[in-house]
């Protein structure tokens, strides 16, 4: 019985060898340049955290498309097969089931998903439960957990005190709510807490996402305004397929054609449409609609967890919460009513997002100055259009409501095309 009450649970062999054989030959998770590096500093990190109580931490930053889950899954399987307790963890359901639809193979599905966890599973949890937690899109992070968020006290705290040795994946620009609280300041102030060991931040910066260009999200944070000392004259390698469309219609059918010849395509929106085809099985209840096109969509929301993969999923449209932390080959965007250009300026307006969407939910409560108020709302839908600009590996397709935006973007394209001798 004392064995019993004292021992931990550990993964089987079986499971160690079948996760290692589904990641052999896998183009979606091989590793290169900076991440193999990283990697191999996390493995020694979790090896040495084994012969002491000492916790310890490393935050690892990289912008969209840099490998941050691609190199939490490798660290996942490996640490299990050297049978370590290990769990990958995010806030975002949609993740979370992709990775584990991948990895699943003749094995039991129980024994992949119990490898995968939301991060408000850690409440209760006894200290050091866990050898290593990778909490990816760290920065999705609350404070609260449960349905209606009166559960725990802070889920940076309730993760490092789960885990022996903790990995956080950041990009503080991807925070797209105002419960969103992974910030490397917060991260550090609860290591201080614990007394934990914290290592050197280790940053990604090889871009895997948008054709291989930096550039292009250097290029992206000055379109959009979010980083006034960004250049788009520095933007000498890319090659990335950015098109705008006037038609919402004539977007859909580029994005359906890329997705007819390998299902890796796909079509999101900003979340300016409230989601009224909520249970309902009706196939003319849309949510997305546009009517001087006579176009419409539904979204994803409630219909399936692997969206992202699912073969009749292209009908649907995907928002921040089902996109984020994955990619596509080819991404189409419809950019909605809380964000236009007029006279030299992105304007954004957080009155034009859904009723229920519930990014921005608490904002007058939150911030009783109606400038800070705009300030922070306007960052977080910035912030929101800069990651689903973001998913598309080889092109970004984009329909813009606001015909201001539509011209702004069409100059600043062709000017960035004639700068960097690119073709249509």
């Amino acid at each position: 019985m004392y064995l019993i009450d004292s021992g931990k649970l550990r993964p089987s062999k079986s499971l160690q060898d079948v996760l290692s054989r589904m990641l052999q030959g896998n183009e979606e998770f091989i590793m290169l340049d900076k991440q193999k590096v990283i990697f191999e500093k996390i493995l020694r990190i979790a090896r040495e955290s084994k012969n002491d109580d000492k916790k310890r931490i490393l935050i690892v930053e990289g912008g969209p498309g840099t490998g941050k889950s691609v190199l939490a899954v490798n660290l996942l399987v490996k640490l299990t097969s050297e049978n370590m307790v290990a769990q990958y963890v995010t806030k975002n359901q949609a993740p979370r089931y992709v990775y584990g639809a991948k990895l699943k193979g003749s094995m039991k599905k129980s024994a992949v998903d119990n490898l995968f966890s939301g991060s408000g599973s850690f409440c209760s949890t006894e200290e050091n439960t866990f050898d290593v937690i990778l909490a990816d899109e760290a920065h999705r992070l609350n404070e609260k957990s449960g349905l209606y968020q009166n559960l725990g006290e802070n889920q940076i705290k309730e993760i490092i005190n789960a885990s022996k040795f903790t990995v956080f994946f950041i990009d503080e620009s991807q925070r797209v709510t105002l419960k969103d609280v992974g910030t490397k300041e917060n991260i550090l102030h609860f290591a201080k807490e614990f007394r934990a060991l914290v290592y050197e931040t280790e940053e990604l910066d090889s871009q895997f996402r948008c054709n291989g260009s930096d550039g292009y999200i250097t290029w992206l944070d000055d379109l959009l305004q979010i980083d006034e000392t960004a250049n788009f004259d520095t933007v000498d390698d890319m090659s990335f397929d950015i098109r705008i469309f006037k038609n919402p219609d004539d977007m859909r059918k580029a994005i359906e054609e890329k997705n007819s010849l390998n299902n890796r395509s796909r079509i999101v929106a900003g979340y300016c449409w409230n989601w009224i085809s909520e249970g309902k099985n009706r196939s003319d209840v849309f949510d997305i609609t546009i009517p001087e096109f006579n176009f419409n969509m539904s979204w994803n929301l409630g219909s399936t967890n692997t969206w992202a993969i699912d073969a009749d999923s292209i009908d649907e449209a995907g928002c921040i919460h089902t996109c984020q932390g994955l990619e596509f080959e080819y991404v189409g965007v419809i950019i909605g009513d809380d964000l236009r250009y007029e006279r030299g300026e992105i304007i954004t307006n957080h009155k034009k997002r859904s009723k229920t969407d519930q990014s921005l939910k608490g904002l007058k409560t939150k911030y009783k100055n109606p400038e800070e108020a705009a300030y922070v709302a306007d960052k977080i839908i910035k912030n929101t259009y800069r990651t689903l600009l973001t998913r598309g590996m080889i092109g970004c397709y984009i329909y813009c409501t606001d015909k201001g935006l539509e011209e702004y973007l069409e100059k600043r394209i062709s000017l960035f095309r004639k700068r960097n001798h690119l073709k249509i």
